[in-house]
């Protein structure tokens, strides 16, 4: 996947608190492929009634949602099961960032393995974005900022994962970095351990 420094997007709010894994995109749907594109299913039960009609004052459904890709929510996004399609519904719609208080802890390395950023701000911080949005924002990865439209806030960044997002690697693409040292790691252990290795026929 494509790796990213700066992002600049559309902002959307979405004020809920406790938004799961389960309402990202719920289970019934995990059963498509993922080269269908899981966008279509991102909360599907909270965008559409019992009718299956679109809630048009959900905030995905409205006009100014169309093209957004940064997403800003209330506490605890992401709790729930460790389900990594909710991270694809997420990108697959269009995301790149998600700006919240808190995240689900498993959610958060899902989504940075495919290139999502999960933001963490202050309660206040994330509050002022929701008055204000939708908004125009730009997302500095090595700067840890989101700015626009009079907002500036500051965000910690684990730098392993702004290293992952940077270069759009996941663990393994992690891990292969090092094939090198890897490499000559084990090149010095079987010489200096041979007994280690099974003999070939």
């Amino acid at each position: 996947m494509p790796g990213w420094t700066r992002h600049e997007g559309r902002a959307l709010p979405l004020p809920l608190e406790n938004v799961d894994t389960d309402q990202l995109i719920p289970a019934r749907f995990m059963s498509a492929p993922r080269s269908a594109g899981y966008g279509g299913f991102l909360l599907h039960d909270l965008r559409y009634d019992s009718e299956g009609a679109l809630r048009p004052d959900f905030p995905l459904n409205r006009p100014e949602a169309a093209g957004a890709s940064v997403l800003i929510a209330r506490r605890n996004f992401g709790g729930g099961s460790s389900r990594e399609a909710a991270v694809y519904a997420l990108v697959d719609a269009g995301f790149r960032a998600v700006i919240a208080p808190s995240f689900g802890d498993i959610f958060s390395s899902n989504a940075v393995n495919n290139g999502l950023l999960p933001a963490r701000l202050p309660a206040e911080a994330v509050e002022a974005l929701l008055e204000a949005a939708p908004l125009e924002l730009a997302v500095d990865l090595d700067a840890g900022t989101i700015t626009g439209e009079g907002q500036a806030h500051r965000f910690e960044l684990d730098p392993v994962w702004r290293l992952k997002l940077v270069n759009g690697w996941d663990d393994i693409d992690l891990t292969a970095a090092h094939d090198e040292a890897i490499s000559a790691f084990a090149t010095r252990r079987r010489a200096a351990r041979p007994w280690l290795w099974l003999a070939t026929p």
